[in-house]
């Protein structure tokens, strides 16, 4: 990777990201769309008002939730 003065660094996003809304893709096909509330330095993250997604619509409400960063593929804020 190079270096860009303008690139944030991974956990820089993500702290820019805590309390708003993101997008968390899974292994295994799964997404959920919530407020990021913390993450710790796995990958480990809690969300808020998190709700799992299929082919494009909100499939379940879970309220608070905590994924596991072994199973997350990317987050989009």
């Amino acid at each position: 990777m190079t270096t860009n003065q303008n690139a944030s660094r991974p956990f820089d996003l993500l702290s820019d990201s805590i309390g708003k809304p993101v997008l968390v893709e899974l292994k295994g096909g799964f997404s959920f769309r919530g407020v990021l509330k913390a993450f710790d330095v796995h990958m480990n993250i809690v969300m808020e008002n998190a709700e799992s997604w299929e082919n494009g619509s909100p499939k379940t409400k879970y309220g608070k939730i905590i994924l596991r960063g072994d199973n997350i593929l990317l987050i989009s804020p």
